[in-house]
C-alpha cells in the first residue's frame, strides 16, 4: 500500500474512533474537523452515494431505481435540481408530475437513502444550458453566473422558491438532505466572481439556516479549486479512474486542511456527443479506484449511478473547438443502464462496498421487462410548410431582420423563417451564413422543394435555385444550448444575417412552432381530415409521419430503432422521446418507457424526419438498446 494511502487510512481510523455525545436526542449532521469526518447524530459517518437525475427518469420508475441503488449498498443519493425544468416561463413554477421533486425526496427517504442536494442554480449535468432557463437570455448583455444585477435578481427569486420548498427535507428538520451544494464547479467558469458566490452563500444560509452543511465541488486542478471555493463552504473535489487518488485528495487538503475527504463526482462512465464513439469506462478500474478511496476513509459519490434519458429537448451541448450536441441517451455507461437495469458494473461495485459496510440482505430487484413489438408502418402526414395552420395557428411575426428564439419567446424545438427570393436564380447561387449565424441546423426549402441544410460550425454555404418571388422556408432546429464553459449565452435561431450571393435576405415572416402542444393534444391522429389523406411515399425535407403501435395486451419498456431514417424527433402518445440521428451516431435506438404505452388501445407514434425518410417508412421496436453504431466507427 502506498504511503499516502496509509496516511489517509490512519486518518480514517481516527475518525472511526471519534465519538461525540448526543445532545437531547436532536438530529444533526455536522463536520468534525478534528477527526476529519462527518458526524450524523454525533456519530462518525461516511456516505457512499450515487447520482440520479429525477428529471431524466419517468416518475413511475423513481422507486424502482432508488430501490436498486439502496440494494447495491448505497446510503445516499446525489440529486441535481434543474432550474429550467421548473421555471420554464419566468415567474411560473411547475413542481408536478415528473417535476415533483418533493415526491422524489420522499421516496428516497422511504427507501432509506440520504440526499446530497445540488440545487445550482447552475448544474452543468450535460443538461440544456446547464439548468439555467433560456429566458435569461432575453437580457442581451446578461453575464450568467456572476453578480450581474439581472442575473442575481432572477437567481434570488428562484432560490427563494426552491430553498423554501426543500428546507423541510433537511436532515435536521426530519428529512433526509444532509448536505447542500452551492453553485457547481464554479472554478471552471471564466468569471471567477467571488461576490456572486458570497451572494449564493448568503441565500443558502438565510433560507436553510446556519447549521446546514454547505459545500462546493470543483475539478482536480489548482485553478478550479481557487475560483470555486469560498470560506464557509466545504471544498470537495471530483475526479475519475484516470486520476491519482492520493494526489487528488492532497489537493483537496490544500484548500480544506481538515474535515472529511470527499470525491463528489467519481466518474463511473462518460457522456456521448453526436459523432462520438460510445463512451465506456472499464468496471475493473471503477472497482479498484472506488476501493482505494474507501480504504482512505473517503466519502464518494458515483456520477452517474443511473444516467437516464434526455427526453424532449433537454440535452445540453459543448462548444470547445466547435459546437457538439449531447445525444438523447444519458446512459453514461453507468451501473444502472438507461432503462434502469442492473449491470455487471453494479454488481462489481456492490462487491467493493461489501468490504466496507453492510449491504442490505435480499436479491437485487430485477431488470424491468422488455418487449420487442416489431415493425410499425408509418405514413406521411405532410411537410412542415403545409401544416402551419396546425403548428403555428397565430399570425407570423414580421421583421426586417430575423429574430432569435429568445426574442420570439420560443425557447426550445423548432422555428420556421420565411422570406422570398429577391431575384431570379437561374444558376445555383450560394445561401451563406458568413458569421456562423445558424444556431444550430437550418433545413432550407424553396417553394416547398427541399434544397439542403446549413449547420453551425460545419456547413455555412448551400447553393439554391429559383425564381424571383419564390417562397424560401428555413426551418431552424435548436440542438440544445451549451451547458459548460464560457459560451453559455447560446442564442438560438438565425442569429446573424444570411446572404444570398451578395444580397442580405430581409423581410422575414417568423412562425413559432408549437409542435409538442399539437402532438400532446392528439394531432395528427385525431385530425380526421389529414389522417384520411395520409400518403405512403416519403419526402425530402422536414416532414411528419405517423402510425400506430398495436400493443396486444402488453405495455413494457422497448427501444425504437429508426433504421435508415436520417435525423429527427419521435413522439409516442404525446411524449417527446428525443432526437434520433443514426447516421451521425453513436446512438441508434430511443428508449421508450413502458408506462408511456397503453396495453389495450393503439399507441400513436409521430415522427418528424428533417432530411430524408427511407422508402420502407417503418420503425422497429426492439427489446434491447443499441447505443453504438454496428460497425463501432461512430
Amino acid at each position: 500500500m502506498a504511503a499516502g494511502v496509509l496516511i489517509f487510512a490512519a486518518v480514517a481510523a481516527s475518525c472511526l474512533a471519534a465519538r461525540e455525545s448526543l445532545v437531547s436526542g436532536e438530529r444533526s449532521f455536522t463536520i468534525d474537523y478534528k477527526n476529519n469526518c462527518f458526524l450524523k447524530d454525533g456519530e462518525p459517518f461516511r456516505y457512499i452515494s450515487g447520482s440520479i437525475h429525477y428529471s431524466r427518469v419517468p416518475r413511475f420508475y423513481w422507486k424502482d431505481r432508488l430501490s436498486k441503488m439502496y440494494m447495491t449498498g448505497l446510503n445516499a443519493v446525489q440529486v441535481y435540481i434543474p432550474w429550467n425544468f421548473h421555471e420554464g416561463t419566468q415567474g411560473v413554477y411547475n413542481f408536478t408530475g415528473d417535476r415533483d421533486v418533493e415526491h422524489f425526496l420522499d421516496l428516497a427517504n422511504q427507501t432509506g437513502l440520504l440526499v446530497i442536494l445540488r440545487p445550482g442554480p447552475y448544474i452543468c449535468a450535460e443538461w440544456e444550458m446547464g439548468g439555467l432557463p433560456a429566458w435569461l437570455l432575453q437580457k442581451p448583455n446578461i453575464i450568467l453566473r456572476s453578480a450581474d444585477a439581472d442575473y442575481i435578481e432572477a437567481v434570488s427569486n428562484w432560490m427563494a422558491v426552491l430553498l423554501t420548498k426543500v428546507k423541510p427535507w433537511l436532515y435536521v428538520n426530519g428529512g433526509n438532505i444532509i448536505t447542500v451544494q452551492v453553485e457547481n464547479e464554479y472554478g471552471s467558469y471564466f468569471a471567477c466572481d467571488y461576490n456572486y458566490m458570497r451572494h449564493l452563500r448568503a441565500l443558502s444560509r438565510f433560507f436553510l439556516g446556519e447549521h446546514t452543511v454547505l459545500f462546493t465541488t470543483d475539478g482536480n486542478t489548482d485553478k478550479e479549486m481557487t475560483c470555486g471555493t469560498l470560506e464557509g463552504l466545504y471544498a470537495t473535489v471530483d475526479f475519475g479512474t484516470t486520476n491519482n487518488v492520493t494526489e487528488a485528495f492532497e489537493r483537496q487538503r490544500r484548500y480544506e486542511p481538515h474535515g472529511p475527504l470527499v470525491n463528489s463526482e467519481f466518474y463511473t462512465g462518460w457522456l456521448d456527443h453526436w459523432g462520438d464513439q460510445h463512451a465506456v469506462v472499464d468496471q475493473r478500474k471503477v472497482s479498484l479506484v472506488l476501493a482505494e478511496m474507501l480504504v482512505m476513509g473517503a466519502n464518494v459519490n458515483m456520477y452517474m449511478f443511473e444516467g437516464g434519458t434526455n427526453f424532449g429537448y433537454w440535452n445540453g451541448a459543448d462548444h470547445d473547438t466547435r459546437f457538439r450536441s449531447v445525444v438523447t441517451s444519458y446512459d453514461y455507461d453507468a451501473p444502472l443502464s438507461e432503462a434502469g437495469d442492473p449491470t455487471e458494473k453494479l454488481f462489481a461495485i456492490r462487491d467493493v462496498i461489501k468490504l466496507f459496510r453492510d449491504v442490505p440482505a435480499g436479491p437485487m430487484p430485477p431488470a424491468t421487462p422488455k418487449f420487442a413489438y416489431g415493425f410499425v408502418n408509418l405514413r406521411k402526414v405532410g411537410n412542415i410548410s403545409s401544416l402551419l395552420d396546425v403548428l403555428s395557428p397565430l399570425s407570423p411575426v414580421e421583421s426586417e431582420q430575423p429574430l432569435t428564439f429568445e426574442e420570439m419567446k420560443q425557447f426550445y424545438g423548432y422555428m420556421l423563417y420565411r422570406t422570398v427570393l429577391p431575384r431570379d436564380l437561374s444558376e445555383p447561387t450560394p445561401l451563406i451564413s458568413p458569421l456562423n449565424g445558424v444556431h444550430d441546423r437550418a433545413y432550407v426549402s424553396v417553394n416547398g422543394v427541399y434544397q439542403g441544410l446549413l449547420e453551425r460550425d460545419m456547413v455555412l454555404v448551400l447553393n439554391i435555385t429559383g425564381q424571383q418571388g419564390d417562397t424560401v422556408d428555413i426551418l431552424v432546429e435548436n440542438m440544445g444550448r451549451v451547458n459548460f464553459g464560457s459560451r453559455m449565452n447560446d442564442h438560438k435561431g438565425i442569429v446573424s444575417s444570411l446572404f444570398l450571393g451578395k444580397d442580405v435576405l430581409t423581410n422575414w415572416k417568423i412562425f413559432p412552432l408549437n409542435i409538442d402542444g399539437a402532438i400532446s393534444g392528439g394531432w395528427p391522429h385525431s385530425d380526421s381530415h389529414s389522417y384520411n389523406n395520409l400518403q405512403k411515399d416519403p419526402s425530402a425535407g422536414p416532414t411528419f409521419y405517423s402510425g400506430t403501435l398495436q400493443p396486444n395486451g402488453v405495455a413494457r419498456d422497448t427501444f425504437l430503432m429508426p433504421s435508415k431514417w436520417t435525423k429527427g424527433q419521435v413522439w409516442i402518445n404525446g411524449k417527446n422521446l428525443g432526437r434520433y440521428w443514426p447516421a451521425r451516431g453513436p446512438q441508434q435506438t430511443l428508449y421508450v418507457p413502458g408506462p408511456l404505452l397503453s396495453a389495450n388501445s393503439p399507441n400513436n407514434i409521430t415522427v418528424l424526419e428533417l432530411e430524408s425518410a427511407p422508402p420502407h417508412l417503418m420503425v422497429l421496436l426492439m427489446d434491447r438498446p443499441q447505443l453504438s453504431a454496428p460497425d463501432g466507427k461512430s
